[in-house]
C-alpha cells in the first residue's frame, strides 16, 4: 500500500505531548552594591552563591582608592523557579554586616520606564527604535510631553501620550502628575529624552537616581541653554553629548556616558547642532542600557560603570 499523501512511508507519528521536550524553569539574577572595602567581600558573595546552587556568569568589581569603597555587580542563574524575595532572603545575612548598600533584580524583567519629551524628538524616536528592536532592555510605558507633536508616533508604538501644561503656577501640579503616572504604570525610571524644562528642587529629589537626562554637550562644558552655539564661539575641536542622572544643579549630576565627534573651524553653529543630534541620541540609548542592565553604581558625584 503506498505511503499516505504528506507522510513519508515508515514515518513515526508525531510525539504526544507528554513525550515532548519542557522547557525548563529558569531564573536569572543582578546583585549590585557599594560598601566599605575591606577583606572578604567577594568569596563571602561567591561562596553563598554556591552553597545555594547558583552559577555566576558575569562579575565586575571595583575598589576606589580614593573613597576606599568596594563595587560590585554580579549576575548569577540557576535551572529552577526561584522568587526573587527568596533570594532576598538568602543573601540578607550575609550582606548587611558588610555595611552595603545592595540591591537585587530579576535579569529577564525589563525596566518599565516613563519618558519626557518637548519639540525635539531625535533622542526620543531613537530610543523608540532600539526598544523596539529589543536592543534596550526597558518598556516604555508611558510618554509624557509639553508639546503634542509626538503623539502619533507615540500611540502608534501603543504607548500612552500624555499632553501636560507647563508654567511656574502648574509646574508642582504637572511634576506630580508624573509621579503619580510612575507609580501607576509601575515605572522605575524617568528618562529625559530632551524635555527642555528645568525640574524642581522637590521634583529632583523624588527621582533621585533613577532619573536619566541627555545634555547637548561634552559637561561639564557649556552648561544650560544654547550649548552649541557656546561651543561654536569658543572654537571648540571636538563637541558632544552627556548622559547623566538629574540632580537639583543644573546639568551637574553624575555622568553615564558621553560621546562626541571632532570639527573644525568651518562648522556653523547649526552645523554643530545637526551633527550633535546623533551624538545626543546615541549617548541616551548607550547610558538607559546601562541603568537598565544595571551596570551603574554612584560613587558620590561620579559613577561607576561596568561594561
Amino acid at each position: 500500500m503506498p505511503p499516505e499523501e504528506g507522510r513519508s512511508a515508515g514515518a513515526r507519528a508525531p510525539e504526544t505531548m507528554q513525550t515532548m521536550d519542557v522547557p525548563q524553569a529558569h531564573s536569572d539574577f543582578i546583585l549590585t552594591f557599594a560598601c566599605p572595602d575591606r577583606v572578604g567581600i567577594v568569596a563571602a558573595i561567591a561562596s553563598t552563591l554556591a552553597q545555594d546552587g547558583w552559577t555566576i556568569t558575569e562579575s565586575q568589581q571595583y575598589a576606589d582608592p580614593d573613597t576606599r569603597r568596594f563595587f560590585m555587580r554580579v549576575r548569577f542563574s540557576a535551572d529552577r523557579a526561584v522568587a526573587l524575595d527568596e533570594v532576598r532572603t538568602t543573601l540578607a545575612p550575609v550582606l548587611e554586616p558588610f555595611e552595603m548598600d545592595w540591591d537585587l533584580h530579576d535579569a529577564s524583567a525589563p525596566l518599565r520606564v516613563v519618558v519626557m519629551v518637548s519639540k525635539q524628538g531625535h533622542v526620543l524616536n531613537n530610543l523608540l527604535f532600539h526598544t523596539q528592536q529589543g536592543q534596550v532592555p526597558i518598556e516604555i510605558v508611558a510618554v509624557v510631553s509639553n508639546h503634542p507633536d509626538w503623539r502619533d508616533v507615540v500611540e502608534w508604538h501603543g504607548i500612552e501620550f500624555h499632553q501636560i501644561r507647563v508654567t511656574a503656577e502648574t509646574k508642582r501640579e504637572t511634576e506630580q502628575f508624573v509621579l503619580d503616572l510612575m507609580e501607576r504604570t509601575d515605572a522605575e525610571a524617568l528618562i529625559l529624552a530632551r524635555y527642555m524644562q528645568i525640574l524642581t528642587d522637590q521634583m529632583c529629589r523624588d527621582v533621585h537616581g533613577r532619573a536619566i537626562n541627555i545634555h547637548h554637550s561634552l559637561l561639564p562644558s557649556f552648561k544650560g541653554a544654547r550649548p552649541y552655539e557656546q561651543a561654536h564661539r569658543h572654537g571648540v575641536k571636538v563637541i558632544g553629548a552627556t548622559a547623566h542622572y538629574v540632580t537639583a544643579d543644573l546639568d551637574e549630576g553624575p555622568i553615564i556616558e558621553q560621546d562626541f565627534r571632532r570639527v573644525d573651524h568651518r562648522s556653523s553653529a547649526a552645523e554643530l547642532a545637526a551633527m550633535g543630534q546623533d551624538l545626543e541620541a546615541r549617548a541616551l540609548v548607550h547610558a538607559v542600557r546601562a541603568h537598565a542592565e544595571h551596570r551603574v553604581l554612584l560613587n558620590g558625584m561620579k559613577t561607576v560603570v561596568f561594561d
